[in-house]
């Protein structure tokens, strides 16, 4: 179940904001400062600590179904996908990757396979990555740009199965160009770039 994103940006606050003004609550913000890493969760906003030097590694939001996340960078871009599996479909997508020579990072909570098309796939076997398994709150399809083709046939190999939640155009960026979402009720766009569109009106 396709159930994440993960950007990098510079508009940190202001993602937030969009986010959390559409229905999303922070769970986490983690960041650097004084070279250690703190947590700067809520209840705390950004006021008590807007005056500090935080490098922040992640924020996270979420709504039922749907966990996004999104860290400090100069520029914004496009890091990776996420799918909720099973343990033993991670561990059988785990092998086909390997099969098809793209580098597997297996961890204690979230699994990573780089693909060739610049960005990254995480798979994750543990349910507390949301809040619900609602239907009605969830991430139905991402339209993904790259620069190369044959995404939608790799991920064919990758799962074993098609992966109709994942849609692929080409252009010059590699990017998330929209997200349909169940629960979400305006076409609107965050601060990224990525359209959010309520699932049902992207026809």
């Amino acid at each position: 179940m396709l159930f994440h994103y993960h950007f990098w940006t510079p508009h940190l606050e202001e993602t937030e904001k969009f986010y959390v003004e559409n229905g999303f609550r922070v769970t986490l913000r983690l960041g650097k400062h004084e070279g250690e890493f703190q947590s700067f969760n809520p209840p705390l906003n950004w006021d008590d600590f807007r005056q500090h030097t935080i490098l922040f590694r992640i924020i996270e939001v979420r709504k039922g179904a749907i966990n996004l996340t999104f860290g400090y960078g100069k520029r914004v871009m496009f890091d990776h996908i996420g799918f909720l599996v099973s343990e033993e479909k991670l561990n059988r997508i785990c092998d086909y990757a390997e099969k098809m020579n793209w580098p597997v990072d297996r961890g204690d909570r979230r699994t990573f396979i780089t693909t060739p098309y610049k960005f990254r796939i995480e798979l994750q076997a543990n349910m507390d990555a949301i809040d619900s398994l609602s239907e009605k709150i969830s991430l139905k399809s991402l339209k993904v740009e790259t620069n190369k083709p044959g995404l939608e046939n790799d991920l064919l190999a990758l799962f074993g199965q098609p992966v109709p939640s994942i849609h692929n155009i080409l252009g010059e960026a590699v990017t998330i160009k929209e997200a349909v979402m169940e629960g979400m009720q305006d076409i609107l766009i965050d601060p990224n770039g990525v359209k959010i569109i309520p699932n049902g009106s992207e026809s």
